[in-house]
């Protein structure tokens, strides 16, 4: 039998991954709670995502992992899919290599080809993009947690890959080359919110992963940056906010972690990626410390196919005012999942 950590025990795991399509932008931020405090490390490369999650698998405690990417589909999209959820939607991925493929013109686009474009093309429009998938308008393209808020602009839809702001790529990289294989192979891996509330999820043996986007838990955490998070010495300005911020929610950096924060993260490209990888760390310790609460909207769309963003509590402007979220066809929860073929999970 397990006994009961002692406070001097690590009782839990945070971890927050910062992702791109280029390995060498990975960067993970990892704290461990003992007692009633956190202690983070300085951010280190990812690597291979899978031996990652496996190595803090090992020391035996529940294990949170935020994830700088699109985690869930738009409604209208989903709704075309025989599968029962999101999570059984990815794991079935591993077996369809072509939904990668991004198509460098609307001629190839399809539900089973939805990523677009490969380039920048005179005339392309999102409209003809959501077209092209069978959607009504471009806002059909974009998830609940996509739109735009009082607080927020809005992020760019999850099969969108063109420009800086584009999240497409990511999503390509980490569900083909990592979550749909780790999936088929039986991974314990559970997403937040599709399986249920962040607290009930952690459990020694499986991580549990959320998505998480850097510049809203920037927001939460009432850091200004004054400038470009790409330039070294708008990160080194924020410094000492960042510092604060970590004060406020237990969290006592390693020397290491100081000395980085001190510095800007370094000169190199990658220092916006640590720094963004810290602001994920922070928001995600934040929401399992109760700083903020685990806030998923009273939608089933939202907890069955498109997801959240863990931390964020502000509705889109039009659903504050009022308005219902788009849904596909005439509205309305979700419909029943269809029936798996036998052996199906």
């Amino acid at each position: 039998m397990r006994l009961p950590p002692v406070d001097d025990d690590v009782s839990m795991i945070a971890a927050h991954a910062d992702w791109s399509t280029d390995p060498r932008k990975r960067w993970v931020s990892i704290a461990r709670r003992r007692g009633g405090r956190w202690r983070a490390e300085a951010p280190r490369p990812v690597g291979d995502p899978a031996a990652l999650v496996a190595g803090l698998l090992a020391e035996g405690v529940p294990l949170a992992l935020g994830l700088d990417l699109p985690l869930g589909l738009p409604r209208g999209f989903a709704a075309q899919r025989p599968e029962r959820d999101f999570r059984h939607f990815l794991r079935g991925l591993s077996a369809t290599p072509d939904f990668f493929v991004v198509s460098p013109t609307l001629e190839t686009v399809s539900p089973a080809r939805p990523f677009y474009p490969a380039r920048g093309l005179k005339g392309m429009t999102r409209l003809s993009h959501a077209r092209a998938l069978g959607l009504p308008d471009a806002a059909g393209l974009c998830r609940l947690c996509d739109m735009a808020t009082a607080e927020r602009p809005a992020g760019a839809p999850v099969f969108w890959t063109l420009g800086a702001n584009q999240s497409g790529k990511a999503a390509i990289a980490a569900w083909r080359d990592w979550l749909a294989p780790a999936l088929a192979a039986g991974a314990r891996l559970r997403f937040w919110p599709f399986e249920g509330g962040l607290a009930e999820l952690l459990e020694p043996g499986h991580a549990v992963l959320a998505e998480v986007y850097p510049a809203e838990a920037m927001r939460q955490l009432g850091i200004l940056l004054p400038g470009s998070k790409r330039d070294r010495e708008a990160r080194r300005a924020a410094g000492p906010s960042l510092l604060l911020a970590m004060a406020r929610l237990a969290v006592r950096p390693s020397r290491a972690l100081e000395q980085a924060v001190l510095d800007g993260f370094g000169a190199d490209a990658a220092g916006e990626d640590r720094l963004d990888s810290m602001f994920g760390l922070l928001c995600l310790v934040g929401v399992l410390d109760g700083a903020r609460p685990d806030f998923v909207p009273d939608d089933p769309w939202v907890r069955r196919w498109e997801g959240w963003v863990l931390g964020q509590t502000a509705l889109p402007v039009a659903a504050a005012g009022g308005s219902a979220a788009p849904g596909p066809g005439e509205g309305g929860p979700p419909p029943a999942p269809r029936p798996q073929p036998a052996g199906g999970a």
